[in-house]
């Protein structure tokens, strides 16, 4: 089933792409927030939820794969504000999005712990009214803008698994010990951003200890962000251009990007039969019909 008509930005016929589309077990599409913030040339925490609305709508519009998004505290301080962040974001295209309690305000960072599992509770409730399954993560910011103290974030994560969080997220542990202590301490699905700080490891090791979905943020972006800062810095101190030896080759590109073209369209023509053949079961059953956005 889809979700409504996007109408958060000019492109029309959009609609959610539903968990179980191909491809979409285990491998939804994060959209850091740090990282869209970077390509509109703002810091983070700068954007606004109509900025990152329209964003999503363009990106559900490119791709079929199952879109996620930082949401952050849902864009206001309330329940209800969180709850509409959560419509929003799935008529936009979504099927997941966190929502963090962190409050923006420097002089007090953290949302209380029973205000915060309001905002998830919120969250998921409006998340389980959709019409397709819709993931909420609830994020805690202990170790980034809070608290950097253990027990206070398995304090967080277990409220906020009370409130119905569908994934449990604590972005900057330590240590692999630290990772274990917070999976034995609550019983969701566990997030974690690429691994201890104290060193990363392989995915592998993650996933042995019981974790289901491994977050880069803004690790890739950077990457390819660095590469432009080194070629520039080269080219500004000796004007030499070592740096192509990293570079892919225009060629090489566009045939990475045809090869995408041509699963997409093996992949939408998938997701289009299959909602034809839903439609027809619909019709044999007298069921109302409903316009296909597609």
């Amino acid at each position: 089933m889809t979700g409504p008509a996007c109408s958060c930005c000019p492109i029309r016929g959009m609609s959610a792409r539903p968990a179980s589309s191909p491809g979409s077990a285990s491998r939804r599409w994060p959209r850091p927030a740090p990282v869209f913030a970077a390509s509109a040339g703002v810091a983070d925490y700068n954007i606004t939820r109509n900025l990152k609305l329209a964003h999503v709508c363009a990106l559900a519009a490119a791709t079929p794969l199952p879109l996620t998004a930082d949401l952050e505290n849902g864009f206001g301080d309330s329940p209800e504000t969180c709850a509409e962040t959560i419509r929003l974001g799935a008529e936009a295209g979504l099927v997941g999005g966190s929502i963090e309690d962190f409050t923006g305000d420097a002089g007090n960072p953290q949302y209380a712990i029973a205000e915060a599992a309001e905002h998830v509770r919120a969250a998921v409730e409006a998340a389980n009214a959709l019409p397709f399954p819709f993931l909420v993560t609830a994020r805690v910011e202990n170790f980034f803008t809070g608290v950097p103290d253990l027990s206070d974030v398995i304090a967080r994560l277990q409220a906020y698994q009370e409130a119905g969080a569908h994934v449990l997220y604590a972005p900057g542990l330590k240590t692999m010990e630290d990772i274990k202590t917070m999976l034995a301490s609550v019983d969701r699905p566990v997030n974690v951003l690429m691994g201890p700080r104290s060193g990363f490891v392989p995915m592998a090791e993650l996933a042995d200890l019981g974790v289901k979905r491994v977050s880069m943020g803004s690790a890739l972006a950077n990457t390819a962000y660095g590469a432009l800062v080194h070629a520039g810095e080269e080219l500004m101190a000796t004007g030499t251009l070592g740096f192509l030896k990293g570079a892919v080759t225009g060629k090489a590109l566009a045939d990475l990007m045809a090869k995408g073209g041509r699963q997409l369209a093996v992949i939408r023509r998938h997701i289009l039969e299959q909602v034809r053949r839903q439609f027809r079961v619909q019709a044999r059953m007298g069921a109302p019909s409903v316009g296909l956005g597609l």
